[in-house]
Protein backbone atom coordinates (compact mmCIF):
# COMPACT_ATOMS: atom_id res chain seq x y z
CA UNK A 1 0.00 0.00 0.00
CA UNK A 2 1.51 3.55 -1.08
CA UNK A 3 0.70 6.35 1.12
CA UNK A 4 1.26 9.90 -0.32
CA UNK A 5 3.04 11.32 3.18
CA UNK A 6 6.77 11.83 2.90
CA UNK A 7 7.02 12.10 7.03
CA UNK A 8 7.63 8.76 8.45
CA UNK A 9 5.18 9.72 11.38
CA UNK A 10 2.50 10.36 9.43
CA UNK A 11 2.65 7.43 6.75
CA UNK A 12 2.67 5.21 10.43
CA UNK A 13 -0.18 6.67 11.75
CA UNK A 14 -2.10 6.10 7.99
CA UNK A 15 -0.92 2.73 7.50
CA UNK A 16 -1.77 1.94 11.73
CA UNK A 17 -5.73 3.25 10.82
CA UNK A 18 -5.78 0.68 7.64
CA UNK A 19 -5.19 -2.13 9.25
CA UNK A 20 -7.98 -3.69 11.66
CA UNK A 21 -8.68 -6.24 13.68
CA UNK A 22 -11.61 -8.11 13.01
CA UNK A 23 -12.73 -10.22 15.83
CA UNK A 24 -11.13 -8.96 19.09
CA UNK A 25 -10.40 -10.94 22.28
CA UNK A 26 -10.68 -9.96 26.53
CA UNK A 27 -8.61 -12.43 27.69
CA UNK A 28 -5.67 -10.48 29.77
CA UNK A 29 -2.39 -11.37 29.28
CA UNK A 30 -0.18 -12.87 32.16
CA UNK A 31 1.61 -10.63 34.12
CA UNK A 32 4.67 -13.19 34.98
CA UNK A 33 6.11 -15.61 31.96
CA UNK A 34 4.85 -15.77 28.67
CA UNK A 35 1.50 -14.96 27.09
CA UNK A 36 -0.26 -16.51 23.33
CA UNK A 37 -1.93 -14.82 21.17
CA UNK A 38 -2.97 -17.01 18.17
CA UNK A 39 -4.67 -15.14 15.38
CA UNK A 40 -5.79 -15.60 11.40
CA UNK A 41 -4.25 -12.60 9.28
CA UNK A 42 -6.42 -11.84 6.28
CA UNK A 43 -4.55 -9.68 3.81
CA UNK A 44 -5.81 -7.82 1.02
CA UNK A 45 -4.69 -8.23 -2.81
CA UNK A 46 -2.06 -5.51 -4.45
CA UNK A 47 -4.38 -5.75 -7.37
CA UNK A 48 -8.31 -5.81 -7.37
CA UNK A 49 -10.16 -8.95 -7.87
CA UNK A 50 -7.18 -11.17 -7.21
CA UNK A 51 -6.54 -13.44 -4.62
CA UNK A 52 -6.11 -12.75 -0.62
CA UNK A 53 -4.13 -14.37 1.48
CA UNK A 54 -4.46 -16.41 5.08
CA UNK A 55 -1.90 -16.89 7.34
CA UNK A 56 -2.58 -18.63 10.87
CA UNK A 57 -0.32 -18.10 13.67
CA UNK A 58 0.71 -17.31 16.83
CA UNK A 59 2.18 -13.82 18.82
CA UNK A 60 4.32 -15.27 21.71
CA UNK A 61 4.85 -12.22 24.38
CA UNK A 62 7.61 -12.59 27.22
CA UNK A 63 8.13 -10.97 30.52
CA UNK A 64 11.34 -11.48 32.02
CA UNK A 65 11.27 -12.32 35.53
CA UNK A 66 14.13 -9.92 36.31
CA UNK A 67 14.67 -6.73 34.41
CA UNK A 68 18.41 -5.88 33.46
CA UNK A 69 19.53 -3.14 31.47
CA UNK A 70 20.40 -5.91 28.70
CA UNK A 71 16.69 -7.21 28.82
CA UNK A 72 15.44 -3.11 29.18
CA UNK A 73 14.57 -2.84 25.49
CA UNK A 74 11.09 -4.03 23.62
CA UNK A 75 12.34 -7.08 20.96
CA UNK A 76 10.23 -7.98 17.63
CA UNK A 77 11.02 -10.56 15.84
CA UNK A 78 8.78 -12.55 12.71
CA UNK A 79 6.41 -9.29 12.21
CA UNK A 80 7.95 -7.33 9.25
CA UNK A 81 9.65 -8.28 5.80
CA UNK A 82 10.63 -5.16 5.30
CA UNK A 83 11.57 -2.32 7.29
CA UNK A 84 9.83 0.83 6.38
CA UNK A 85 8.31 1.71 9.97
CA UNK A 86 10.96 0.02 12.24
CA UNK A 87 12.24 3.66 13.47
CA UNK A 88 8.43 5.24 13.97
CA UNK A 89 7.92 1.33 15.68
CA UNK A 90 11.03 1.20 18.03
CA UNK A 91 10.45 5.34 19.15
CA UNK A 92 7.17 4.85 20.14
CA UNK A 93 7.44 1.59 21.90
CA UNK A 94 10.73 2.54 23.75
CA UNK A 95 8.88 5.36 25.52
CA UNK A 96 6.29 3.78 26.19
CA UNK A 97 6.34 2.11 29.93
CA UNK A 98 3.86 -1.16 29.09
CA UNK A 99 6.05 -2.40 26.39
CA UNK A 100 9.94 -1.42 27.74
CA UNK A 101 10.78 -4.81 28.37
CA UNK A 102 8.63 -7.66 26.75
CA UNK A 103 10.04 -9.91 23.58
CA UNK A 104 7.63 -10.37 21.01
CA UNK A 105 8.01 -13.26 19.17
CA UNK A 106 5.69 -14.06 15.69
CA UNK A 107 5.23 -17.60 14.56
CA UNK A 108 3.37 -18.55 11.95
CA UNK A 109 2.45 -21.03 9.00
CA UNK A 110 2.52 -21.02 5.18
CA UNK A 111 0.15 -18.14 3.71
CA UNK A 112 -2.82 -19.68 1.65
CA UNK A 113 -4.10 -17.94 -1.39
CA UNK A 114 -7.74 -17.50 -1.09
CA UNK A 115 -10.10 -16.59 -3.85
CA UNK A 116 -12.28 -14.71 -1.90
CA UNK A 117 -12.99 -11.46 -0.57
CA UNK A 118 -11.27 -10.56 2.74
CA UNK A 119 -14.97 -10.10 4.00
CA UNK A 120 -15.65 -13.25 2.74
CA UNK A 121 -12.95 -15.41 4.59
CA UNK A 122 -13.45 -13.20 7.35
CA UNK A 123 -17.04 -14.13 8.11
CA UNK A 124 -16.30 -17.81 6.69
CA UNK A 125 -13.66 -17.56 9.86
CA UNK A 126 -16.02 -16.34 12.07
CA UNK A 127 -18.67 -18.66 11.64
CA UNK A 128 -15.95 -21.55 12.47
CA UNK A 129 -14.70 -19.73 15.32
CA UNK A 130 -18.52 -19.24 16.73
CA UNK A 131 -18.86 -22.97 16.15
CA UNK A 132 -15.84 -23.88 18.12
CA UNK A 133 -16.84 -21.51 20.48
CA UNK A 134 -13.37 -19.82 20.08
CA UNK A 135 -12.80 -17.10 22.04
CA UNK A 136 -9.17 -16.82 22.14
CA UNK A 137 -8.53 -16.70 18.46
CA UNK A 138 -8.50 -13.22 16.79
CA UNK A 139 -8.85 -12.05 13.42
CA UNK A 140 -6.72 -9.44 11.97
CA UNK A 141 -7.42 -7.53 8.37
CA UNK A 142 -4.51 -5.64 6.23
CA UNK A 143 -4.16 -3.41 3.30
CA UNK A 144 -1.38 -5.31 1.12
CA UNK A 145 2.47 -5.50 2.69
CA UNK A 146 0.91 -3.77 6.14
CA UNK A 147 0.77 -7.80 7.66
CA UNK A 148 3.21 -7.16 9.94
CA UNK A 149 2.03 -3.60 10.79
CA UNK A 150 -1.58 -5.00 12.02
CA UNK A 151 0.51 -7.84 13.87
CA UNK A 152 2.34 -5.38 15.89
CA UNK A 153 -1.24 -3.29 16.84
CA UNK A 154 -2.98 -6.32 17.85
CA UNK A 155 0.01 -7.50 19.87
CA UNK A 156 -0.02 -3.52 21.47
CA UNK A 157 -3.45 -3.12 22.07
CA UNK A 158 -3.42 -6.35 24.01
CA UNK A 159 -0.55 -5.30 26.09
CA UNK A 160 -2.13 -2.00 26.73
CA UNK A 161 -6.11 -3.37 27.86
CA UNK A 162 -4.51 -6.24 29.80
CA UNK A 163 -1.88 -3.38 32.09
CA UNK A 164 -4.58 -2.46 34.73
CA UNK A 165 -5.24 -6.26 35.21
CA UNK A 166 -1.07 -6.97 35.59
CA UNK A 167 -0.85 -4.28 37.70
CA UNK A 168 -3.64 -5.09 40.29
CA UNK A 169 -2.15 -8.32 40.07
CA UNK A 170 1.27 -6.82 40.97
CA UNK A 171 -0.62 -5.20 44.05
CA UNK A 172 -1.74 -8.42 45.17
CA UNK A 173 1.30 -10.10 45.31
CA UNK A 174 2.71 -7.42 47.12
CA UNK A 175 5.16 -6.30 44.30
CA UNK A 176 3.40 -2.49 44.25
CA UNK A 177 2.05 -0.17 46.83
CA UNK A 178 -1.71 -0.24 47.31
CA UNK A 179 -3.48 2.87 46.42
Amino acid sequence: MDFPYNDPESRFHAAWQAVSIARPVSYSLFTFGESDLPYHLVVDAKLPREPVSLTQGEIKITRPMIITPGNARPEFQGFFDDHDFDDVVQFMLQRTAAFSNLKFNNQHGPTQIVSDSVEEVVARLNQRLDAEEEDRVAILTAPYGLGGLALLRYATERVMRSAPDNIQELRERGFLPEM
